[in-house]
């Protein structure tokens, strides 16, 4: 196998795993776009790849799925963590309620 493909190759799994771990982190809940964004780009570098004439673009197209499905997986873990943080706020001063009275705040 060329050099060429190995690296196709290589590019296009790892963006396979990129957008399924974007994916099991809710990606389509929390950033839908940009998964949506980082599946097509999956799609046309594995096009790319079959195609003899479009070859050479896949492993740019894959790196640019694999960057867009990274992105949204940090976007889908924020906004999960911001949401935890924010129910452990409210955690937190239905608490401080409770023991103090409503004088505390």
């Amino acid at each position: 196998m060329p050099a060429l493909a190995q690296d196709a190759s290589a590019d296009l799994a790892a963006a396979a795993v990129a957008v399924q771990r974007a994916t099991d982190a809710d990606a389509d809940q929390y950033a839908f776009e940009l998964i949506s964004t980082a599946r097509d780009g999956l799609s046309a570098a594995q096009t790319a790849a079959l195609d003899r004439r479009q070859r050479k673009q896949a492993p740019l197209l894959a790196q640019r799925a694999a960057a867009d499905a990274d992105l949204a997986r940090v976007l889908s873990e924020e906004a999960v963590a911001n949401a935890d943080l924010q129910q452990r706020r409210a955690e937190i001063v239905q608490l401080q309620r409770s023991l103090g009275g409503e004088g505390a705040r």
